[in-house]
């Protein structure tokens, strides 16, 4: 693995390829760009090498997941003879015409960011044998060219919980922000309602009562993955109910939860990557961030194919607390000033997995 501190997605280092759908007149009109980078057929053949990324349904800029996978690239980009294209299809009805036109465009690499890529690329990896693939968040097993990475998301959220749990019984106060102890409610703010995001939310749910038996926990979906009004709508209805920390795994639409903190004197729990640095504007209400190391892999898989080893990240990888490539971070306000129990009870989560010792309800991509 390598470590990595990006400051972000450079808007001017990588192509980036947009489909639109936009509706008018009771139609759908699909306008795109043809895809750039094409390379011809025979891979890199010892010189540049080329890496097309496909967003999830969030997009890029979303300041999380995406943007922690496309960090990555631009590090091998830094460190290798290597380029990477954004390939930006938010529509998952469009995904397999996707993949199959990146495909042929001659990629050396393409990397599927999400699930929700998992049953295309099951035909297209099959239609194109000879083109490496990397899938996020799924496997395709039987593939000998789909390297797939599990991220164990559900002891990303169990971290998450047991912050959470830990800082509602806690009287805190930060500039205008302040916790009910008295209540002991938070609340889980859902993306899409699909069992990726479920299960984020039973594993949530079970840090929670892990170190805090007492605590309600509130739950709610926007029902999208960018829009950020809908986020805030369900976070400010929970934090009206006594929620005084609100989580979120709902990607680029997780702003409106941060908002909804910010608007009502709570605070909130960023996803992915440290939030409290990718959306800066509400570091005083972020206590901190679950995060993973998605650059890592990304950047992993890219070294792999311009040494010519990609059958090394052939089949399942993983991301885990015990390869240290999931944990919480405290965000960047509130570094130093966090109850001495978070850090306590963070440890004993992290031996416990790293001993077996925690049990989940759900898998990393389901229940």
């Amino acid at each position: 693995m390598v470590d990595y501190e990006g400051d972000g997605v450079p808007g001017t280092e990588s192509t980036t390829i947009q489909r639109r759908t936009v509706l008018a007149g009771g139609g759908a009109l699909v306008a795109g760009t043809a895809l750039a980078g094409c390379i011809g057929d025979d891979g890199n053949g010892g010189g540049e090498t080329n890496v097309a990324i496909i967003s999830s349904p969030a997009g890029f800029d979303d300041n999380a997941f995406n943007d922690n996978a496309v960090e990555g690239l631009e590090e091998a980009a830094n460190d290798f003879d290597l380029e990477y294209t954004t390939v930006e299809e938010t529509e998952e009805a469009q995904y397999e015409s996707t993949q199959a036109d990146t495909a042929e465009s001659g990629y050396d690499l393409i990397i599927c960011v999400g699930d929700n890529h998992t049953d295309p690329l099951e035909t297209n990896a099959e239609q194109y044998p000879d083109q490496n693939w990397m899938l996020i968040n799924n496997v395709i097993d039987g593939a000998d060219n789909v390297s797939g990475w599990i991220e164990m998301n559900n002891e990303m959220s169990f971290l998450a919980g047991v912050v959470a749990g830990v800082m509602t019984d806690e009287e805190f106060e930060h500039d205008d922000s302040e916790t009910d102890p008295d209540e002991s409610i938070v609340g889980f703010v859902g993306g899409e309602d699909i069992p990726l995001i479920n299960a984020f939310e039973q594993s949530y749910i079970e840090g929670v009562e892990w170190v805090n038996d007492d605590a309600e926990v509130l739950t709610g979906y926007g029902g999208s993955f960018s829009d950020t009004g809908a986020a805030n709508d369900v976070a400010e209805s929970q934090i009206d109910d006594g929620a005084d920390i609100v989580w979120h795994a709902a990607s680029a639409a997780g702003a409106g939860a941060f908002s909804a903190a910010q608007d009502n004197d709570r605070f909130a729990l960023g996803v992915d990557v440290d939030q409290s640095v990718t959306e800066d504007q509400y570091q005083d209400v972020i206590l901190g961030s679950a995060v993973k190391a998605l650059n890592e892999a990304t950047y992993q898989v890219a070294e792999s194919v311009v040494e010519d080893d990609f059958e090394s990240q052939v089949g399942e990888q993983n991301l885990s607390v015990e390869q240290g490539s999931i944990d919480f971070v405290v965000g960047q306000a509130f570094e130093g000033e966090l109850p001495d129990d978070v850090d306590q009870y963070l440890d004993e989560a992290r031996e416990g997995f790293e001993n077996d010792e925690i049990d989940l309800t759900c898998g990393p991509t389901s229940c």
